[in-house]
This record gives structure tokens, C-alpha cells and sequence, in this order.
């Protein structure tokens, strides 16, 4: 009697590798942190730049960052169809371009305000234009990898766990040595990611993945001229993905104003960002792990729920229980390991099963990394106003307010991550291929 052949195991990724390729991550997160959190401060309190003047920039940029994605994404294909020496030289000039970018925000021209504007857009737009496509290049060269659900989900774990470590480091190093010594180690981590970069040659030609459907046969061109959003497995992903994000955003977008009004506890920020983020990090090797046990979709439907769990209890918290906040920031810190490591790996088991792998990764990553900063974006827009017309004023004592805001920052996102898990579920059942070990 016949029995049919054990599946091959999922191929090791050696640590290597892994540490060759997510080593870029960090730098490139190093830089997001102090972009967000320090230059509109630096402007305002150090530079003396209007407000107004200072917002309308600031949004302005952001938003052509934003819009110009998917078109960085069309050109990493063409460089990663060109071969690895074309892929890295480019990723070595948007990286000169980011760090010459970063370090001239820091000293605009003791001038009028037109003009400490004017620098501000332009270094503001070198810096953040060269991140992205830098950051756009880097997810696609290691998307074409391919590959096994397990071994997908390594792949970006190296990359995820590389971009904690740089969140990490941002976080405390310009209020400990300063900016321009920030300036100064962004320029080596990048370096220091090229070259790692450097030794791979695997990812630019596309490792042939295990799937359970059959694949169509492809055009003779290696280039595509389909659109990510013909793709309906695409589609659904991204509409998880952006809900999902939403929901992470906006305890991002609030917590300075919940741990200061709620908590009463504004001291404690960053050892509760530290406790957030280090928990993730730690959390990371266990969700690589379930993926072989339970599959990428219901692996990341756990995380969900988990998430769920930890942060529910939050509108509950008040003054005097920032402990109690640090014990939930480390528990769901655990969980967001499964956001960080898997919707990527889903992306890439998405883009080689509708025959796109090898050819048109950048495509769908600029619209995959517009999402990521329309999530920001959405959170705030939807969180702040809700606040606003609550009753929520920051740095006041009204008990109605700040209980508007315990529920906006722990009720509203724990909806939409069930809602999330819900729609997650419901594209398993249209995508089999999504809980496949």
C-alpha cells in the first residue's frame, strides 16, 4: 500500500543571513523615531519657527511622501530586474541622501522664517523621499525570497526585530548624546547595513515557493504591467492590514496624553515605551515559532486576540496604577510581535502566489508602505476630533474628558483589532493557502 511522500521541512534561515539582511531595519527605523517625535519640537522650541508655518510643512511633506509610493515601489522592480550591484548602488545613494538629509534638519539658517521654512521642507523632503525608497527596495529585495510560511516569516522577524532594535536606540540617544551625535551614528548604522546588504546575492533571484494551487503560466516579459490592485488576495490583506494598523496608531498617537492626564505619570513614558517595545522584541521568536504550528493567518488572528486581552483593560486604569500600565504595555508588547512579524510574510506568500514574485514585489510594497503611513494619518484624524468633540482637553482634569479619553485610547482600538480578526477570518476561508504550515 502507497502512502504519499512527508512534506519537505521548511529550510533554515542560517542567523547570518537573517542578520546580513534585517541589519539595514534598524538604521532606517533610527531614523522614523526623531523625525515624528523631536524635529517638530526642535523647530518650534529651538528654532522659533511659527506653528502654522511649522504644520503646514510638515503636512505637506508627509503627504507627498506619502502619494509618491507606489511610484518608488515601479522603479525597485526595475532595478532588482537589473541584477544586485544596480539594487545596492541605488540603496547606497538613497542612504547618503537620507543621512545628508537628517543631519542638515538639525541646523536651519538663523534667518527669516521663510527661509528656516524653506529648509526645513526641502532637507525634510531629501530625508524622508531617500527613507522611503531605501526602505521600499530593502522589504521587496527580501520579498523575493519567496519561500515556505515559516520561512517567510523569519525572514521578516530579522527585518521587524532589526527595526525594534533601532526604535530602541532612537528613543533614548538624542536626549542622551544629542543630535548631531544621532546624525553621526545613523551614518554608521546605515554603512554598516550596506555592507551586510552587500554579501547577500539569494534575494534578488526568487527562491521558488511552496503553495498548494497551481500555478498560471507567466508572460515571456520579465517586467509586469498589472496592477496590485487586480489582485484580490491583495486587496483583503490590505484592508486587514490598514484597519489592524489603525488600531496600533492610535494608542501611539495618545499615549503622551494619557500617561500624562490619565496616569498622571508623564515621568514614566519612556520606561513604558522601553517595556512596549522590549516585550515585542522578545515576542518575536515565539510567533516565528507558530507559524510552523498553526500557519501565518491564524498565528496572527492569536495575536489579535491577545492583543485584545492585555490592552482591555486599560480604560479602567486612572491615576496612581502606572504600574499596572507596565505590566499591560509588557503584555501587549508580546502580542504586537505578531503584527510586526507576520502581515509581511502573508505580503509575501500574497505576491508569489498570483505569480508577481520576481518582478513586481515593489509594486505592491509602495502601496503596502503608503498604508503603514495613512495609518498615522487616519489615527489621528479619527481620534483626536472624537476627543475633541468629547470633551478632552489636553492637561485637563475634567473627569468626563479624561474618561473619554481612557476609552478612545484602550476601547476604540481593541474594536477595531477584533474587527480586524473577524475580516482576517473570514479571508482564510477565501485564501486556504493563508493557514497552511
Amino acid at each position: 500500500m502507497s502512502s504519499l511522500p512527508a512534506p519537505a521541512p521548511a529550510p533554515v534561515l542560517p542567523w547570518r543571513t537573517g542578520l546580513a539582511y534585517g541589519g539595514l531595519a534598524a538604521p532606517l527605523a533610527f531614523v522614523s523615531l526623531p523625525l515624528y517625535v523631536n524635529l517638530p519640537y526642535h523647530y518650534a522650541s529651538v528654532a522659533g519657527a511659527p506653528l502654522a508655518g511649522l504644520g503646514a510643512v510638515l503636512l505637506a511633506t508627509r503627504a507627498l511622501d506619502a502619494v509618491v509610493d507606489p511610484a518608488i515601489g515601479r522603479q525597485a522592480d526595475r532595478l532588482l530586474r537589473q541584477g544586485v550591484r544596480p539594487a545596492w548602488q541605488a540603496a547606497a545613494l538613497g542612504s547618503l541622501l537620507m543621512a545628508l538629509g537628517f543631519g542638515a534638519l538639525w541646523h536651519p539658517p538663523r534667518g527669516s522664517e521663510a527661509a528656516m521654512l524653506g529648509w526645513l521642507a526641502c532637507s525634510l523632503l531629501v530625508c524622508t523621499l531617500a527613507y522611503s525608497f531605501v526602505t521600499i527596495l530593502h522589504q521587496a529585495w527580501g520579498t523575493r525570497w519567496g519561500g515556505q510560511p515559516a520561512w517567510r516569516a523569519r525572514v521578516t522577524a530579522w527585518r521587524e526585530g532589526a527595526t525594534l532594535a533601532g526604535v530602541l536606540l532612537a528613543s533614548v540617544l538624542p536626549a542622551v548624546m544629542g543630535l548631531d551625535a544621532t546624525s553621526a551614528v545613523l551614518a554608521l548604522g546605515l554603512a554598516l547595513g550596506l555592507m551586510g546588504l552587500y554579501r547577500l546575492r539569494a534575494p534578488v533571484a526568487p527562491v521558488s515557493p511552496v503553495f498548494p494551487v497551481p500555478r498560471m503560466p507567466q508572460p515571456a516579459s520579465p517586467a509586469s504591467s498589472t496592477s496590485p490592485w487586480a489582485d484580490a488576495g491583495f486587496r483583503r490583506l490590505l484592508a486587514i492590514f490598514m484597519l489592524n494598523g489603525v488600531a496600533a496608531a492610535i494608542p501611539a498617537t495618545l499615549l503622551p496624553f494619557f500617561v500624562a492626564d490619565r496616569l498622571q505619570a508623564p515621568a514614566l513614558q519612556p520606561l513604558l515605551l522601553l517595556c512596549f517595545f522590549g516585550a515585542a522584541a522578545l515576542g518575536l521568536p515565539l510567533w516565528v515559532r507558530a507559524v510552523s504550528r498553526w500557519g501565518l493567518a491564524p498565528s496572527w488572528r492569536a495575536g489579535m486576540v491577545a492583543s485584545v486581552l492585555a490592552f482591555g483593560f486599560t480604560p479602567w486604569l486612572g491615576a496612581g496604577d502606572a504600574m499596572a500600565f507596565a505590566v499591560i504595555c509588557l503584555a501587549s508588547g508580546l502580542a504586537l510581535g505578531a503584527d510586526l512579524a507576520l502581515p509581511g510574510a502573508l505580503l509575501t506568500g500574497v505576491i508569489h502566489e498570483s505569480g508577481e514574485g520576481g518582478r513586481g514585489e515593489g509594486r505592491y510594497l509602495g502601496w503596502w508602505t503608503c498604508a503603514t503611513k495613512l495609518n498615522l494619518a487616519l489615527a489621528a484624524g479619527l481620534a483626536l476630533p472624537l476627543l475633541s468633540a468629547a470633551g478632552y482637553r489636553s492637561g485637563g482634569t475634567d473627569p468626563d474628558g479624561l474618561q473619554a479619553l481612557a476609552w478612545a485610547y484602550g476601547g476604540l482600538p481593541c474594536l477595531l483589532k477584533l474587527a480586524a480578526a473577524l475580516l482576517l477570518w473570514r479571508a482564510e476561508r477565501l485564501h486556504s493557502s493563508w493557514s497552511h504550515t
